[in-house]
């Protein structure tokens, strides 16, 4: 078997379109020196109002943490836009809202993506994410945890 090493930097895959499969993608972006800045209303409600104005991808569930984000995206638009342009775009108007009182450079520059490949791997992709606030130890209960939601309703349809 081979041992390939860790990567340190994103893959820069494309979105990989299967006739008569979801397009779902797994996406994290995290702020810079893994500062605590996300988990607040204020930044909850400047990302839901981000998410919806920038609605070239549609976001599914979503759960912020106190230094990254994940989220479930699928494009909005046929054919679908680039990924990265899209969460610059958005990161962009959350930073602009105000909600981040962050002093300094807030984000990293890039997200990390994996695409979703059968309806199992979304299952286990959600169920990692719902329990993500539990693992680190911020509640007992996910369903305690206030920063996440569904902003669209994501169905994988396929294999």
């Amino acid at each position: 078997m081979e041992i390939r090493p860790q990567r340190t930097r994103p893959s820069r895959n494309e979105l990989l379109e299967i006739r008569g499969r979801t397009n779902i993608l797994f996406v994290t972006v995290a702020s810079k020196i893994r500062a605590p800045v996300f988990n607040r209303e204020s930044v909850h409600q400047a990302l839901l109002t981000a998410w919806t104005e920038a609605d070239f991808w549609c976001v599914g569930g979503y759960v912020i943490m106190p230094d990254h984000i994940h989220f479930f995206c699928a494009p909005g638009r046929y054919p679908p836009t680039p990924l990265r342009p899209w969460v610059q775009y958005w990161k962009r108007l959350l930073t602009q809202s105000g909600a981040i009182t962050w002093k300094g450079d807030t984000w990293l520059p890039d997200c990390w993506d994996t695409q979703i490949r059968n309806g199992r791997h979304y299952t286990e992709k959600w169920a990692y994410v719902w329990e993500n606030p539990v693992r680190a130890g911020l509640v007992d209960r996910a369903e305690d945890w206030p920063w996440q939601g569904e902003v669209n309703v994501l169905e994988w349809h396929g294999p």
